[in-house]
């Protein structure tokens, strides 16, 4: 695209460096140019796309995970999901996700939402189902994503946002998300 055809708010890319590149992130430093002529280094981190899933019980209750997050050092509430390997389908990662960490397997899968959690530094795609039921498999949650699982009542969902029980950006624009499809008959 020539100089003249971009947008007159449109960033400049001069170039990108690789300053770590491991199995599931790449960290760059992008040389960019502001429409104003300045001109910056800024970090960039691509990571894989991740798939992550509201699980809806009959009782209107969300399957969540109570774990700890060692950078941010909180216990919270999550929705399973996690990284989809390559070329791996979004749906099939979300309910393989489901499963290994809960030991639930999800009866249906539709896709929610789709977003980019941190635009300005983070390029990595997120996907949120929802699932409307799951089954036990009688396998116990993983130990290494959670402590205990809950049902909790998606009444509840947004008094738990406020309170910052969930604060992981899959978890409250899926929840979100879900409460937004409900409020508006489409759930």
């Amino acid at each position: 695209m020539s100089t003249q055809a971009r947008r007159a708010s449109e960033w400049t890319i001069h170039g990108e460096r690789v300053v770590d590149d491991t199995r599931r992130a790449v960290l760059g430093i992008a040389d960019v140019e502001l429409p104003n002529g300045v001109r910056f280094e800024q970090y960039v981190l691509r990571v894989p796309p991740a798939a992550m899933v509201v699980v809806l019980d009959d009782d209107e209750r969300v399957l969540m995970m109570w774990r700890h997050r060692f950078v941010i050092d909180r216990w919270v509430w999550e929705l399973p999901g996690g990284y989809l390997d390559p070329d791996e389908d979004p749906a099939t990662c979300a309910a393989r996700e489901v499963e290994e960490e809960t030991g639930w397997r999800p009866r249906t899968m539709e896709p929610v939402l789709g977003f980019q959690p941190m635009v300005g530094t983070i390029d990595q795609q997120n996907l949120v189902f929802l699932s409307r039921g799951a089954e036990s498999t009688g396998a116990a949650p993983d130990v290494n994503e959670t402590e205990r699982l809950g049902w909790i009542p998606l009444t509840e969902v947004e008094q738990r946002i406020h309170t910052g029980e969930i604060v992981g950006s899959g978890s409250v624009a899926g929840l979100l998300a879900v409460l937004l499809a409900k409020a508006n008959g489409r759930l």
